[in-house]
């Protein structure tokens, strides 16, 4: 007679901690929302520029961004050239590319804030903003990927790219491996700069 408790015992054991794996889950996912909702657009968000000073990202607002995950010693690091490129050809229309770079890969993102910018500057002649080194993934990722990565995928490794419209919305995630001259990357950033 006995038999018959353990499994009601057992039951009950896995009712709970189903219930407490949802409860948390519903609670990580409202931690994420409220470190987002505070930001209406990218643009509402503040951060900090590479050498540490505080910056608003407001002063974008109006334009199209391409925000990018960078580090100096990936295989993927001469994209600096065609983003460098890109920035130049399509700035003048409103748009920006915004660096971020980040060591969650492999740590190929080393570098002083120091090193960073004169590894940029020195080798790929970048002139577009580049911020603080910044978490791109997982639980402590910084606001601006928690807010990039609400309804899209976070960066697979380095070099992801999303694009936000002028008024801070993202609209599309690119793949680390898409190169920044790449037909879908142009066509998804004109149609956002052709939105006014």
């Amino acid at each position: 007679m006995k038999m018959p408790w353990i499994i009601v015992i057992a039951v009950v054991l896995v009712i709970a901690a189903a219930a407490v794996l949802w409860i948390s889950r519903a609670m990580a996912a409202d931690m994420q929302r409220a470190a987002t909702d505070g930001a209406g657009s990218l643009y509402d968000l503040d951060v900090r520029t590479l050498e540490g000073e505080p910056a608003d990202l407001d002063q974008y607002r109006g334009t199209v961004a391409l925000v990018v995950n960078t580090a100096s010693k990936c295989g993927l690091t001469p994209q600096y050239e065609g983003l460098e490129a890109l920035y130049l050809e399509l700035a003048p229309q409103g748009f920006v590319v915004l660096g971020f770079p980040s060591n969650d890969f492999m740590g190929q993102e080393p570098g002083s804030p120091e090193e960073i910018r004169y590894f940029c500057t020195d080798t790929y002649a970048v002139t577009f903003p580049l911020f603080e080194k910044s978490r791109v993934k997982g639980d402590e990722k910084s606001d601006v990927y928690r807010l990039l990565t609400a309804e899209l995928d976070e960066p697979s490794w380095n070099f992801t790219k999303y694009v936000v419209d002028r008024d801070g919305t993202v609209v599309a995630r690119f793949g680390p491996k898409t190169a920044p001259g790449d037909p879908r990357l142009r066509d998804t950033i004109e149609r956002a700069l052709a939105t006014e």
